[in-house]
C-alpha cells in the first residue's frame, strides 16, 4: 500500500502525510514539482521523527512516477468520483493518489487512474483537507485488507 501526493502546494500536508503513511505502514510518493522544497522546515516540523519511517520518494514529474507503477492499481481520491470509498475493494498493492490542494488532479491523471473514489461528506461540505482525506483512505484500506505489506 502506498500513498501518493500529486504536486502538493502545502508543506504541512506533506509532513502530515509522512506521519499518516508511517502510522498506517504505507510508503509515500511525492510527484513534483511541489510548491516548496521537500526538505523544508515546515515539512520536518509536522512530520517530526516519522520521516525516518516513511520518508517520501520524490518523482520528478507525472511521467517518472507513472513509469514506476508496475502492476499496482492507481486509485485517485477525488470529489469528482462516482464510487464511494466504503464500497470500494482495496488491495494490498494499491497506490492511493491525492490531487493537488489548489487544483485537484488534471484530466490525464483521472484518465490514468484504475478507479476514482470519494469520501462521502455532509451535503453542505465541499471537501476535506488532503492529509485528512489521505488518513481516512488509508484507515479504510487497512480496515479492509489488514496490515499485509508489499
Amino acid at each position: 500500500m502506498r500513498l501518493a501526493l500529486y504536486q502538493p502546494d502545502i508543506p504541512q500536508n506533506v509532513g502530515a502525510a509522512i506521519r499518516i503513511a508511517a502510522c498506517f505502514g504505507a510508503g509515500l510518493d511525492v510527484i513534483e514539482p511541489c510548491g516548496f522544497p521537500l526538505d523544508s522546515r515546515e515539512v520536518r516540523r509536522v512530520a517530526m521523527d516519522y520521516g525516518a519511517k516513511a520518508g517520501p520518494i520524490a518523482h520528478s514529474g507525472w511521467r517518472a512516477f507513472h513509469e514506476n507503477l508496475g502492476d499496482s492499481r492507481l486509485i485517485l481520491m477525488t470529489t469528482a468520483a462516482a464510487d464511494n470509498i466504503y464500497d470500494f475493494q482495496f488491495r494490498h498493492d494499491d497506490i492511493l493518489l491525492m490531487g493537488r490542494e489548489s487544483a485537484g488532479a488534471p484530466p490525464e491523471i483521472h484518465d490514468a487512474a484504475h478507479s476514482r473514489i470519494f469520501i462521502p461528506l455532509a451535503p453542505e461540505a465541499r471537501s476535506l483537507n488532503v492529509a485528512v482525506a489521505a488518513g481516512i483512505a488509508l484507515a479504510e484500506a487497512r480496515r479492509q485488507i489488514g496490515w499485509e505489506t508489499s
